[in-house]
């Protein structure tokens, strides 16, 4: 990001749950951190409906609030923000979850943090949720609504990732009968930003230290009873996979 360059600047970061940071803008925050930056975090939900082994279900928010704020000091974040939504869960099915606030009542008090804090930057995510859950939709509204409510607009910038490479991964998985019976890798096609669109690449490579100790803080994602996690996936990489994976974080710059 251009706007990482020079000037200290004060970059705020929206994030649906607890691990989101770590998997999606870990390295960028290390490194604005690392520069000089002030980086700033707002998580919308505790994650308490996310997948977790039986053994760590019991209060489940708590503990991923608290994975949570060692993910974020590995980070180098100044200020950590709960708004204290319930997790709608995968599908929505939480009838008071996040997904279902009004996008003005959180867009207000996401510029509210904004306006504290003097934004420069504001993060959120790309138009598909990338995945499509719930809350990240929910993230993406609020984040633009967000944006033309602040008292000085701040640059946006949406979290992403190429689409291509993973929607042939997902094919492939499946064509190969390594995916569940119910998994659809269609629902792919349309998910995260298609190449051609992302107009910013982040390089993360020097601070992948710090991304592997966000991506390890959250440890109750990593194992869930029967599945694979992409968490246990991503922190059990030989460091060249981890450095093609891990090493560029993908953003696209929002117009006004």
């Amino acid at each position: 990001m251009p706007i990482m360059v020079g000037t200290p600047r004060t970059l705020v970061f929206v994030h649906a749950h607890p691990d989101d940071e770590a998997l999606l803008t870990a390295g960028t925050m290390a490194r604005a951190a690392a520069e000089g930056h002030r980086v700033v975090l707002i998580v919308a939900t505790d994650g308490e409906a996310g997948l977790a082994a039986s053994e760590l279900t019991d209060d489940l928010g708590a503990r991923r609030r608290a994975e949570l704020a060692a993910s974020a000091k590995a980070l180098g974040v100044e200020r950590t923000v709960h708004l204290g939504y319930p997790d709608s869960g995968l599908r929505g099915e939480v009838a008071d979850g996040f997904s279902h606030e009004g996008r003005f009542t959180v867009g207000r008090r996401i510029a509210a943090v904004c306006d504290d804090v003097g934004a420069d930057v504001l993060v959120g995510y790309d138009p598909s949720g990338g995945y499509g859950h719930p809350d990240h939709l929910q993230v993406h509204r609020s984040v633009r609504t967000a944006t033309a409510l602040c008292a000085k607009r701040p640059n946006l910038f949406e979290a992403t990732l190429p689409r291509e490479p993973i929607a042939r991964a997902a094919h492939l998985a499946a064509a190969a009968r390594l995916t569940p019976d119910d998994f659809d890798p269609a629902e792919f096609d349309t998910a995260w930003t298609p190449r051609k669109q992302i107009t910013h690449r982040v390089g993360v490579r020097s601070y992948l230290a710090a991304k592997e100790s966000a991506l390890r803080a959250h440890a109750s994602q990593a194992t869930a009873d029967g599945t694979t996690r992409t968490l246990a996936v991503l922190t059990r990489l030989p460091r060249p996979a981890v450095a093609l994976l891990l090493g560029t974080e993908y953003y696209v710059r929002v117009a006004d």
